[in-house]
């Protein structure tokens, strides 16, 4: 596909250093005498900090030893790339920290817990705002633990048909269904590619 041919030819594109990160709100977090321990409490050989991956079945899935927090969602998501764009959608902000909810807050790793992300398509009109919210909600699907609801779904306001792409990514078997096509598939696989196992 040519750039002209781009339903957005210029999207604003994030710097990597511009995106969220743990490492981030950690040092914007704790300034002050009460932080000088930071480094013993907070450092990254935590198991708490990092999930371990374990192979099943071919497929990859994330075994935390902790609940799940929304940067920790971020990471997973942000990292898909673009269908036009040769960019994630952390960069091209379609994928944002605070459109990340968890609810209810989850103290129990085992306890049934709802993920809602909420996407910001690059253009109000984007053609292919279905098609990213399906990789984005498979992706999840993939990694997270059976005990998660995933909800994707396009922020009021942002896209033109925002409750008919809604229904759509809300509705399982039409899911699914999009899943078997093989040519839909081949485009969700190959956004999944630039996904940090």
């Amino acid at each position: 596909m040519q750039k002209s041919d781009l339903e957005n030819a210029n999207p604003t594109i994030l710097n990597v250093s511009q995106l969220p990160s743990r490492e981030q709100k950690r040092a914007i977090a704790r300034h002050g005498p009460d932080s000088s321990y930071d480094h013993l409490l907070f450092s990254r050989e935590s198991s708490s900090d990092t999930p371990s991956v374990s192979e099943n079945d071919g497929r990859f899935e994330h075994v935390f030893d902790d609940a799940l927090d929304q940067q920790e969602i971020y990471d997973l998501i942000s990292t898909v790339s673009d269908p036009e764009h040769p960019h994630t959608l952390g960069e091209l902000n379609v994928v944002r920290l605070p459109d990340i909810h968890l609810t209810p807050p989850q103290r129990d790793p085992r306890g049934l817990a709802t993920v809602l992300v909420e996407l910001t398509p690059t253009i109000n009109h984007c053609s292919l705002a279905t098609v990213i919210g399906l990789a984005v909600r498979f992706r999840l699907e993939q990694a997270l633990p059976p005990n998660y609801r995933i909800d994707v779904r396009m922020k009021e306001g942002t896209h033109a048909q925002d409750e008919q792409v809604n229904k759509q990514l809300a509705d399982k078997e039409r899911v699914a269904a999009a899943l078997e096509n093989d040519s839909l598939q081949s485009v969700v696989n190959t956004m999944l590619k630039t996904c940090i196992v």
